[in-house]
């Protein structure tokens, strides 16, 4: 009778009894290395394998280490930039706001001076609310109009000398048309001659030279020459006289050879007005008054 053989269930393969001894080595030869557990060969084998892996695995590990570092260190760098430019913007716009107040003092102290210089004359104070488009106020808006007494034709000066006429009134406001415009037209007078010219309006010539013109000047003595002081003439109908207008910067013979042309230099700076004085004595009632 044949013998039946019996399969041995709890057998386990080769190849996991290989891997467990694999693994039980490994774990000896690194308890060897890093605690100690054994000596000998087996640690000098065991430090073959694992100084390389333990050096792989510091050098991993100071990199992570040391890029969380940089990574906390940037934040807060971010954080501090962030802090840094809210402190440059306040600190802008406090400066900012300081330029603009130390400008207005030293536009307003500018106007007391003016005001004294003309002290013979009775006039309103008034602010720049609006101009035509451009560069230059040749032509703008103040906030003073009729209900402050402000009437066509009446005079308006700033910073160290004549602006322009008020051409329009409305209730609360006045248009300035300067003697930049190219509407404008002033009977000038150089202060050293007494001589009589014309003085116009040029935004051509403000553009390129920042200068206006003159014309018919009748210097026969051949006295006035450049750098002479010129202001609104007595012989003017619309202004009242001596208003500084500006200085001579060029003379030029005219080809009839009895009269002079030129440049003038103004005196006030028509790219930037924001305060000026009104005069309110017009010049027919001043010229009334003086007869």
């Amino acid at each position: 009778m044949a013998r039946v053989k019996r399969k041995n269930k709890t057998s386990i393969p080769a190849k996991y009894i290989l891997l467990a001894l694999t693994g039980v080595c490994f774990l000896l030869m690194f308890g060897s290395f890093t605690f100690g557990w054994v000596s000998g060969p087996v640690g000098d084998a065991a430090s073959y394998v694992f100084i390389p892996m333990q050096r792989g695995l510091t050098t991993v590990g100071n990199w992570i280490s040391d890029k969380t570092y940089e990574l906390s260190n940037l934040k807060n760098v971010m954080k501090e930039n962030e802090e840094l430019k809210a402190q440059v913007d306040e600190l802008t716009d406090e400066l900012n706001t300081r330029k603009l107040e130390q400008y207005d003092t030293e536009d307003l102290r500018a106007l007391l001076e003016l005001d004294e210089g003309y002290s013979e004359y009775n006039k309103v104070a008034a602010s720049v609310i609006g101009k035509d488009a451009g560069n230059w106020f040749d032509t703008f808006l103040i906030d003073k109009g009729s209900k402050d007494g402000i009437t066509v034709g009446m005079n308006v000066i700033t910073g160290r000398g004549v602006a322009g006429i008020i051409t329009e009134v409305g209730s609360n406001y006045a248009k300035v048309r300067s003697i930049i415009d190219d509407m404008s037209s002033v009977s000038g007078m150089v202060l050293s001659t007494s001589d009589n010219c014309v003085i116009n309006g040029d935004l051509q010539t403000m553009d390129e030279r920042q200068m206006i013109t003159f014309s018919n000047l009748k210097d026969t003595d051949n006295k006035v020459a450049v750098g002479d002081q010129v202001v609104t003439s007595y012989i003017s109908s619309e202004y009242v006289q001596g208003l500084l207008i500006g200085y001579i910067s060029e003379i030029h013979v005219n080809s009839n050879n009895l009269t002079k042309s030129g440049l003038i230099s103004p005196v006030v700076d028509f790219e930037h007005v924001k305060h000026v004085l009104v005069i309110t004595d017009l010049k027919t009632t001043t010229q009334t008054q003086e007869e």
